[in-house]
C-alpha cells in the first residue's frame, strides 16, 4: 500500500467557470463588499473591447471603478510601481486582474505595495508581507500561466531582469472567473505559447520533489484536458468548449504548481527570456523534452512520467510516448525545433547555465541540477530539442 507524503495544502480560490461567467463580476465584487475597484489590464484588451463592458457593468451596479491599462508583458518593478500609484489614488479595496499572467501578476504586485509599502524586492520570497493583501478577482484571458489560482507574482527586477517570485497566502485571488468566451480572440501564436506553458506546468509539477496526492490529481486532470483540446483551439479558435477545457487545464496546472512547485524546464527558460527575449511558453516548451529525458534516467521518475502519459493518452503509455507527444504539440504550435533556430548561440550557454542555476524552481527538480547539468541540457536542446 503506497505511503502518502506529509503535506499542508490550501485548496485555493473559488472557481467560477462557464460561458458568460464574466458577467457575474459585479455580484462577486458585492460579496466581497468592494467599494472602490481597480481593474488591472493591458491596452490591447482595451482595444479588443473586453474592458469597457466589464467596467460598465460595475458602474451600472453602483460601484466606483478605475481602469489601469498600463500592463506590459513580463512586468517589471517599474510597471508595478505605476499601478500601485493608481491603486493608492483610488484607495482600491478590490483588484480585478483582467488579462494574461502579466496583468494578474501586476495586480498582485501593486497589491503588495498598496497594503504593505516598500519595494517589490522586499517581498521576494514567500510570506514576507506583514499585513494581508486586499482581495482580488482574477479573470484570465489566456489559458497558460495559472496565475489566477496562485499566491505568487512573478516580477522582473528593473535593470537586472531577474525574475522575482513574490508570494504570500493573501496574494492568492479570492475568486478566479474562467470564461472561455474571453479567450476566443487570442491570436494563434499567443494561444500556442500560453498552451505550451500549461503543458509544461502539468508535466513538471507531476514529478517535483514536493509532489503529493493533491498536486498529482490536478496535474493529471490538467494534461488530460490539455491533450483533448490544445490542437482543437489551434485549428478551430472559436470552439468555446475546447477553449473552456484549455482554461480548466491552465487553472488545474496552476493549482498543481501551488501544491508542488516546478522544475528545471522553468529554471532553464527564464534566462532565455531575459537574455534572448524568447516568449516564456516557447522557452519552456523547447526545454521540456530534454528535461524529461534527463529526469527519466531515474527509474522512479520515469514511472511517474509513464503514469501521467497513461492518464492522458491511454493504458500502456510510456515516457517515450510523452516525449513524442510533447514534440507533436510543439510542431503543431509552429515552434522552432532548437535553441539555435531561436538565435541562441553556443558561446552563451555557460552564462545561461549560471543564471539558470540561480532560479528557484530548479531546487524542486526530481534530479539534482547544477550549472554543469543545466549547461548540458541547453546543449541537448541547441541542435534539436525534440
Amino acid at each position: 500500500m503506497p505511503t502518502a507524503p506529509a503535506f499542508d495544502i490550501d485548496l485555493g480560490p473559488r472557481l467560477v467557470f462557464g460561458d458568460g461567467a464574466v458577467h457575474r463580476l459585479p455580484e462577486l465584487a458585492d460579496e466581497l463588499k468592494a467599494r472602490s475597484i481597480l481593474i488591472v489590464t493591458d491596452a490591447g484588451l482595451v482595444k479588443a473591447g473586453h474592458v469597457s463592458p466589464v467596467a460598465d457593468e460595475f458602474r451600472a451596479a453602483g460601484s466606483a471603478v478605475k481602469v489601469f491599462d498600463g500592463v506590459r508583458e513580463n512586468p517589471s518593478t517599474s510597471d508595478v510601481d505605476r499601478c500601485a500609484v493608481v491603486a493608492r489614488e483610488v484607495e482600491a479595496d478590490l483588484f480585478i486582474g483582467l488579462g494574461g499572467g502579466s496583468s494578474l501578476d501586476t495586480a498582485k504586485g501593486a497589491n503588495f505595495l498598496l497594503t504593505n509599502g516598500g519595494r517589490m524586492e522586499d517581498y521576494w520570497g514567500h510570506g514576507l508581507a506583514k499585513l494581508p493583501l486586499r482581495p482580488m478577482i482574477a479573470v484570465p484571458t489566456t489559458a497558460g500561466t495559472g496565475s489566477e489560482v496562485q499566491s505568487f507574482a512573478l516580477i522582473s527586477q528593473e535593470g537586472s531582469h531577474r525574475k522575482m517570485a513574490c508570494g504570500d497566502a493573501s496574494a492568492r485571488p479570492k475568486v478566479a472567473v474562467l470564461d472561455p468566451r474571453l479567450t476566443i480572440s487570442l491570436p494563434r501564436p499567443v494561444t500556442a505559447q500560453t498552451g505550451l506553458d500549461t503543458m509544461t506546468h502539468a508535466v513538471e509539477s507531476f514529478v517535483t520533489k514536493k509532489r503529493n496526492p493533491v498536486s498529482c490529481l490536478y496535474a493529471k486532470e490538467s494534461l488530460r484536458y490539455f491533450s483533448a483540446s490544445f490542437e482543437t483551439v489551434l485549428g478551430t479558435p472559436d470552439d468555446v468548449v475546447a477553449r473552456g477545457e484549455m482554461l480548466l487545464a491552465a487553472a488545474f496546472a496552476g493549482l498543481a504548481i501551488e501544491a508542488s512547485m516546478l522544475g528545471a524546464a522553468h529554471a532553464l527558460a527564464n534566462p532565455l527570456t531575459a537574455c534572448f527575449d524568447l516568449e516564456h511558453g516557447r522557452a519552456v516548451g523547447l526545454m521540456l523534452p530534454s528535461v524529461v529525458r534527463f529526469n527519466s534516467h531515474d527509474p522512479e521518475v520515469a514511472s511517474w512520467y509513464a503514469e501521467l502519459a497513461t492518464t492522458a493518452f491511454g493504458r500502456g503509455s510510456t515516457t517515450e510516448d510523452l516525449i513524442a507527444r510533447i514534440g507533436t504539440w510543439l510542431d503543431a504550435s509552429d515552434q522552432p525545433d532548437s535553441l539555435v533556430a531561436c538565435g541562441v548561440t553556443s558561446d552563451r550557454l555557460g552564462e545561461l547555465a549560471t543564471l539558470a542555476s540561480e532560479q528557484w524552481t530548479g531546487q524542486f527538480n526530481p534530479r539534482p541540477v547544477d550549472s554543469a547539468a543545466l549547461e548540458a541540457l541547453y546543449r541537448s536542446a541547441s541542435e534539436r530539442a525534440r
